[in-house]
């Protein structure tokens, strides 16, 4: 049980340390390269943050389990946009750009509908992975595009930048990474193992913690940008990993091999089209999602998971 206990507090401070490490290189990155954040946020942060989802959902397709696969990617949309996001605009309230309200929100609606669409008849096949990961790379070479044709001006960084060479600073990004893949393996083995010994069961450790466990990089990601003050870099991150997720992570798998017995119920894939969709109104109403907002999308995270445990007793 000590062990245990030491493994969390070890993997929450690589969360920490990974987090101000990505955020950092990240931030001075966009500033070097002429960048906005946000589109930082939505490519270089949001995929390297996903990560893990990528090796889990690799991994299970590898091994002929494709519920899990895909449960990983509808699981983890649904928890970046109602805890990340929630947490995140609890510590301070989020402002989205305008990109984000024409470009990148849409397109997240649109993808995740295409999704439920593709996941109907409870299978993914190469034919639909191989046009899925193609999406991705036009996305994204759409968003870099985008940014270059439409320079946003450049706020200074409260403080010193993090390097002062490009190389630093993409030295602070990989450096971030992978402190936050080891803080996520290490929180996830500890929480697991204390939770088992305390006699909680695996059901609900695997629909809680586990499935908490592979979005740990967006959530200390996301919520240290907030407390820094970079809006761009939580919310593109959550977007962009939600994009990633759906069009990367799940073409991949299924590229990888097709994925089948992929059935997911009415309410998972429901809740996560819906956490996409309440991006519109959170954001085009005010542009901003303050506290308020913040606590609704946490008791709707919470009323979700009280749902998943109540399908397990």
């Amino acid at each position: 049980m000590l062990v245990s206990l030491l493994w969390v507090v070890l993997g929450i401070a690589l969360l920490y340390l990974g987090a101000e490490a990505l955020v950092s290189g990240a931030s001075s990155l966009a500033q070097k390269l002429g960048l906005s954040r946000l589109v930082i946020g939505l490519t270089i942060v949001a995929f390297g943050t996903s990560t893990p989802e990528l090796v889990v959902s690799v991994d299970a397709a590898l091994n002929d389990s494709g519920a899990i696969a895909v449960g990983n990617v509808v699981g983890s949309n649904i928890c970046n946009v109602a805890l990340i996001l929630g947490l995140a605009a609890l510590v301070r309230p989020l402002t989205a750009e305008s990109q984000l309200l024409r470009v990148d929100i849409p397109v997240l609606v649109v993808v995740a509908l295409a999704s439920v669409l593709v996941l109907a008849d409870n299978t993914v096949s190469r034919y639909e992975g191989v046009p899925m990961v193609l999406a991705l790379v036009a996305y994204t070479l759409f968003v870099l595009r985008l940014a270059r044709n439409n320079p946003e001006p450049q706020l200074e960084r409260a403080g010193p930048p993090a390097s002062v060479t490009r190389t630093g600073d993409i030295g602070l990004i990989l450096g971030g990474l992978g402190l936050l893949v080891a803080g996520s393996r290490l929180l996830v083995v500890g929480a697991v193992d204390a939770s088992i010994a305390l006699g909680v069961t695996e059901a609900v450790v695997g629909l809680t913690i586990v499935a908490l466990g592979t979005s740990l990089p967006e959530l200390a990601t996301s919520v240290l940008a907030a407390r820094r003050g970079e809006s761009s870099i939580a919310i593109g991150n959550v977007v962009g990993s939600n994009i990633f997720n759906l069009l990367g992570i799940l073409g991949l798998a299924a590229v990888v091999r097709p994925l089948h017995d992929a059935a997911m119920s009415a309410v998972d894939l429901g809740t996560m089209v819906f956490t996409a969709l309440v991006l519109v109104p959170l954001f085009v109403l005010r542009r901003t999602i303050g506290r308020a907002g913040g606590v609704a999308l946490l008791a709707g995270y919470a009323a979700y998971v009280a749902w998943l445990v109540g399908q397990t007793v």
